[in-house]
């Protein structure tokens, strides 16, 4: 067992207590859940700075857990039939689509607004 799933299995800040009732914390996650479509509020912008000059469609303002970010995330680029990443709540589709990912997430029922021009 390498030393980082050591780390994780701790308990967090107590080493030792004489109290038997004493419950440790082991460092639950603090993940939020997902919000409903409906109380998301996106934005979809087109960013340049990110992949050395290419154009990229950037989804911002994503709330939930990374496994439903990852599900929006692939249902996007299968979308476009493009490549991308998700990270942070936010979605990275690679190329120029705002207006087709805009038209997919208000079909699925999310508030949608276009940034940045």
């Amino acid at each position: 067992m390498n030393s980082k799933n050591k780390s994780q299995n701790r308990p967090q800040g107590v080493v030792y207590s004489t109290n038997p009732d004493y419950r440790y914390n082991m460092g639950e996650s603090t993940e939020r859940a997902t919000l409903p479509p409906q109380q998301q509020d996106l934005r979809v912008m087109l960013d340049k700075k990110l992949k050395g000059g290419k154009k990229a469609t950037l989804v911002t303002g994503f709330v939930g857990t990374e496994k439903d970010l990852a599900d929006l995330a692939k249902q996007l680029k299968n979308l476009c039939a493009a490549g991308g990443s998700s990270s942070d709540g936010e979605i990275l589709v690679q190329g120029e689509f705002r207006q087709k990912i805009m038209d997919f997430l208000v079909k699925k029922g999310y508030k949608v607004k276009l940034a940045g021009g």
